[in-house]
């Protein structure tokens, strides 16, 4: 198979309308100078930015400016190039059909089952490491409530609240408490701190009742996450009442350490916390040295266990309360962990080791089969897509051969599917087409033959209409086809053959041949010829020489022709011995006598003519025989009558009278009805008339036969 012509050139001969529309095929243009410049200037302003001084700031507005239009200008461009460039071939189509509708999908799938498993897997491990914390703060919280109610009940007993946690020894002093796990406590009787040895403050600032917390109502427990100085606690409030006027507030905290999220952390990972972040001392953002410093780290970040389990980090907030203020603020929560590890902690308690690794197993084996699956759907595309676009080429590679007139390119074909049967199709239709190019240069040819034979037709028709002193004659001949069956002869006879002085007589014929086209045109030549025949030999037999070297024999002779039925008999034996069985002729002759205006004629099977009288008369002239050259020795008979002034014969063939319509046939009424009308006018006009009125009879259909009319008319 040949390969195919390079995309965007026309073969030599396209018309101008292909060659304006294919030669930008398969390519794209260059960029447009403006483009060009735009993105020229984007690239200079972008180092000129780093200029000191004002230059410096012009270009660093420049550029960006610059990039905007210039990525405004590319997208069309972008889109044209793409279109006619890529695009144009049809594999690229089918293959970008196929990643939309089939790999896009599959894309999307993943990619939102990936965005909802990270979701989900940080929420998870967000949720985890803020549970753990908590179980801390429920932990304080059930120890400090009911030392704050049995604070309570010991000064609604109107005893110490104080001397509860340190009673005093034998000497009157109080002995100092421990805080246990690194818990510290702030006792209040009204708003007033208790003093307890060792149970207020530690080595960072205690908490302390605030303003904020005085404002709350007695009775409840609040558990938050306070950041006081920039150190974040583990905060539990109880203000209980003591009686009808007095109030017990104990507020119990634990910093927040990395021993703490240590424990936090265990099982999941790494958990990191920035309190930093809600110093506002002054209103000022903290500093990135505050924030590195008061960043909280718990847990180490767990190896892998495999290469599909990958470090992921999940971010998220912790509302912290703000102990000076009572604001809510947020600060970043970070969770880095792995997926083996969250997938432990989501199934190790329902399932067992090798449960865990089973379902972990089925599910990597699962993908593993989607992925080939997948793989394997988008080789058979680009199978079908190199099929489908390779009968594509081949089709566009053979309508530009037969474009450029090369009827003989084929399309190699070796598939077999609906495609295959297109390209075979088409080579079909490349064959049909040069067999009827063939066909069309035959009969070409054939019609130039045709008009030859046409123009040697036309030569056989007398070439005007003949001067006889007492008879007007016109005849016409119109074929229903290239060349006509039909015949008829005007034959003027002389006294003197050498010099053609006088008109003795003249001789009409009018012959109608069996079947239409080249077959009936030749047996019309033959006609004509064996009739012309017969008149030079009439002649020749006439001459006064003749009549010598014969001892005015040959008179009998010399008087051949005025004898028509002698003349179809010769012509019968001629075209019977000469011709198949199934042709003939019909044959009208008749010999005008000049001197004494007597018509001799025999009929032989034509439409018999009719001679319309000066007084209106009409007769038809039906003595003769049958057809000639069908029956072998056939007699014909013949009649002679004497033309009157005025007289005027009509000769015609059965394609005057036969053409139809919706009304029948012509007819031999209408024709005698027109030359009536116009019996006194020229003889050219009559025939006029009578063609005019066929041809309004026949309509817009085709002309059925041939149609020859002879008029002869004594002056």
């Amino acid at each position: 198979m040949a390969p195919p012509p390079l995309a965007g050139r026309a073969p030599a001969n396209s018309d101008p309308l292909y060659l304006s529309t294919a030669v930008t095929l398969g390519g794209s243009a260059p960029p447009p100078r403006t483009l060009r410049v735009l993105w020229t200037v984007t690239l200079l302003a972008f180092p000129l930015a780093y200029l000191p001084g004002t230059a410096g700031q012009v270009c660093g507005v420049l550029r960006w400016l610059a990039l905007l239009a210039a990525a405004i200008a590319t997208v069309p461009y972008l889109y044209r190039a793409v279109r006619d460039g890529l695009l144009w071939r049809l594999r690229n189509k089918l293959i970008l059909t196929y990643l939309l509708i089939g790999l896009t999908p599959v894309v999307l799938f993943f990619t939102l089952v990936f965005v909802a498993a990270y979701v989900a897997s940080g929420q998870f491990a967000v949720h985890l490491a803020a549970s753990h914390l908590q179980l801390q703060l429920d932990s304080m919280g059930t120890s400090d409530a009911g030392l704050a109610f049995a604070l309570a009940q010991r000064a609604e007993r109107g005893g110490d609240p104080a001397a509860l946690l340190s009673p005093p020894d034998s000497r009157g002093s109080r002995q100092p408490v421990r805080s246990a796990f690194g818990r510290q406590l702030a006792l209040y009787e009204d708003d007033r701190p208790l003093d307890v040895p060792g149970i207020s403050g530690n080595d960072r600032t205690p908490l302390r009742l605030s303003d904020w917390l005085r404002k709350r109502q007695r009775g409840g427990q609040l558990k938050v996450f306070a950041a006081d100085g920039g150190v974040l606690y583990l905060a539990v409030v109880d203000r209980v009442a003591a009686g009808p006027a007095h109030t017990i507030t104990v507020i119990g905290s634990m910093p927040v350490t990395p021993a703490l999220l240590n424990g936090v952390a265990e099982g999941l990972g790494e958990v990191t916390l920035l309190p930093g972040l809600v110093l506002e001392e002054s209103r000022r953002t903290p500093s990135r040295s505050e924030m590195r410093r008061t960043r909280i780290v718990g847990g180490s970040r767990p190896p892998s266990t495999n290469l599909l389990d990958g470090q992921v980090g999940f971010r998220s907030t912790l509302s912290v309360i703000d102990w000076e203020t009572g604001e809510v603020r947020l600060i970043p929560f970070t969770v880095t962990s792995r997926p083996s590890l969250l997938f432990e902690q989501l199934f190790g308690v329902g399932l067992t080791g090798r449960i865990t690794d089973t379902v972990r197993l089925v599910f990597v084996l699962i993908c593993i089969v989607f992925a080939l699956l997948e793989v394997f759907a988008f080789y058979l595309a680009m199978r079908l897509t190199r099929a489908m676009t390779g009968s594509v080429e081949d089709l566009y590679a053979a309508t530009l051969s037969i474009d450029s007139g090369d009827l003989a390119y084929r399309i190699q074909v070796r598939r077999n599917d609906q495609l295959a049967d297109l390209c075979r199709s088409f080579n079909r239709m490349s064959w049909s087409m040069g067999r009827l190019l063939d066909e069309q240069k035959e009969k070409e040819r054939l019609q130039s033959e045709l008009s030859i034979a046409q123009e040697v037709q036309e030569n056989l028709f007398p070439r005007a209409n003949l001067q006889v002193p007492s008879l007007e004659l016109h005849g016409v001949c119109r074929p229903a086809r290239t060349v006509s069956g039909d015949y008829y002869d005007f034959l003027l006879f002389h006294d003197d053959q050498e010099h053609r002085r006088d008109v003795t007589g003249v001789g009409l014929a009018l012959g109608d041949i069996s079947g239409k086209g080249i077959s009936a045109a030749l047996l019309m030549a033959t006609l004509h010829s064996a009739v012309r025949a017969y008149r030079f030999v009439t002649e020749e037999l006439f001459t006064a020489g003749s009549r010598a070297d014969t001892n005015d024999e040959s008179l009998e002779c010399g008087e051949l022709f005025e004898a028509p039925s002698r003349i179809l008999a010769l012509l019968n034996r001629h075209l019977y011995r000469s011709t198949q069985p199934e042709k003939y002729a019909t044959l009208f002759l008749a010999h005008y006598n000049e001197r004494s205006h007597r018509l001799t004629y025999s009929n032989a099977g034509q439409l018999p003519p009719f001679l319309l009288g000066a007084d209106g008369s009409v007769r038809t002239l039906t003595c003769g025989g049958t057809v000639v050259g069908l029956l072998d020795n056939a007699r014909y008979q013949q009649e002679t009558l004497t033309l009157h002034p005025g007289d005027l014969l009509v000769a015609y063939s059965d394609g005057v009278t036969e053409p139809e319509n919706d009304f029948g046939d012509f007819g031999e009424d209408r024709l005698l009805e027109v030359v009536r009308q116009f019996r006194h006018e020229p003889l050219e006009l009559i025939s006029a008339e009578v063609m005019r009125a066929l041809d309004a009879w026949i309509g817009g259909g085709e002309q059925p036969d041939d149609i020859t009319l002879v008029l002869a008319r004594r002056v």
